[in-house]
């Protein structure tokens, strides 16, 4: 027999060994395993479904910082994202290059993945958060030097207001709540 050959075999009697010994302990812990699973299942992601421009450089750096961050990301190519803005409440003046949506939220421009964690752990009664425009060393505008020019992150309420929720890149960069 060749060496792949065992080393398959190997590799195969230990899978097999790894699922009998998970069978057994969910058998064994019975309402515990369930618990576990649904703690599981209660810390997943949802998935994020952004909307930005096909070329736009530094909304692909900030999709690669919410994959990082543990989010699925189905990108949309948008030529016109004025129509999705207004879809999803961004208030004017609070725009930037792309447009999120994730759990019924929107989240537009350059949120680090944080917030947006903050965000759905707290499931205030808002539509959303807004970073407008790009500031330097945000997520997906990150510049060689590790310049972060101090920024807010905002939470739009229903009506259109906005507050901060939290602030980055300055002595007063601890989140704040809305």
């Amino acid at each position: 027999m060749s060496y792949n050959r065992i080393a398959l075999i190997a590799i195969l009697l230990a899978s097999l060994s790894a699922i009998t010994a998970c069978a057994q302990a969910t058998d064994a812990g019975g309402a515990n395993a369930g618990t576990a699973a649904a703690g599981i299942a209660a810390n997943a992601l949802p998935p994020v479904v952004v909307h930005k421009s096909p070329v736009c450089g530094c909304c692909t750096h900030w999709v690669d910082h919410l994959r990082q961050s543990g989010f699925e990301v189905e990108v949309r190519g948008v030529d016109d994202l004025g129509p999705v803005k207004t879809r999803v409440g961004v208030p004017p003046g609070k725009g930037s290059c792309h447009t999120a949506e994730v759990a019924g939220y929107f989240v537009e421009g350059h949120v680090p993945a944080g917030d947006i964690r903050r965000l759905l752990a707290e499931r205030p009664d808002a539509r959303g958060l807004t970073l407008p425009g790009m500031p330097l060393g945000s997520p997906g505008m990150e510049v060689p030097d590790g310049t972060v020019q101090p920024y807010a992150v905002e939470l739009v309420a229903h009506d259109g207001t906005t507050g901060v929720f939290a602030r980055h890149g300055g002595e007063d960069a601890e989140a704040t709540s809305p």
